[in-house]
């Protein structure tokens, strides 16, 4: 399948987590399309995490994304659950002003109050728009994905690479290289290709033309 959008809109909760979930598709289409990352915390509150907004930007601009495509939002990590009707009302005026074809954002399968905050807003926020949900590996359980995009080995060593530019957490087994490599590698073997990304289908919107 061949699917397309003009402006494709990206949603997470805290710096990394676009990174993490679909990293290589979004070195693949930034070129090719307009796109815009929104992360609703920069995560500034917590003392032991006062370098991830520089290294966000540092791994954001690996993946080919310039600076004027990324916003870092004024939510308080850990408490979205507070924050809700400010959170939807922050995504109806992101819809106003980008008016996005094509959404992704963290898979309802994801246990963190914050992430599945988000993903309930944003599908309120973004009725009548396709939404899918990328898989943030540390807190999602039951995730599998029914949406399969393709990606080459380049986009998968420059998602590698990105990553790498978050000292902040390679201690953490999420930001392993071999484990980031070899979810593509099953995902592409889901798919029958040597590497992919996968997502959940939150919402499709179509259309067919024969």
């Amino acid at each position: 399948m061949i699917f397309s959008g003009k402006r494709i809109l990206f949603l997470g909760a805290h710096p990394d987590d676009i990174e993490l979930g679909c990293g290589a598709f979004l070195h693949q289409i930034v070129k090719q399309t307009e796109v815009l990352c929104v992360t609703l915390s920069d995560n500034q509150k917590n003392p032991d995490l006062q370098e991830v907004k520089r290294e966000h930007f540092q791994s954001m601009q690996t993946l080919g994304v310039s600076e004027d495509k990324i916003i870092l939002g004024p939510f308080t990590t850990r408490i979205f659950p507070n924050s809700r009707q400010d959170i939807l009302e922050y995504f109806l005026s992101l819809r106003k002003d980008f008016r996005p074809d094509l959404i992704f954002t963290h898979t309802k399968q994801d246990v963190h109050q914050d992430h599945n905050t988000m993903t309930d807003e944003a599908l309120r926020a973004f009725r009548g728009i396709t939404v899918l949900g990328f898989d943030v590996v540390r807190s999602s359980y039951g995730f599998f994905p029914h949406f399969l995009v393709e990606v080459s080995e380049e986009n998968v060593n420059k998602k590698i690479e990105a990553l790498s530019k978050y000292q902040t957490y390679q201690d953490r087994y999420y930001f392993n290289s071999e484990l980031t490599r070899s979810i593509m590698v099953r995902h592409g073997a889901l798919a029958e290709r040597p590497f992919a990304e996968g997502f959940d289908i939150l919402r499709i919107v179509g259309k067919f033309e024969a």
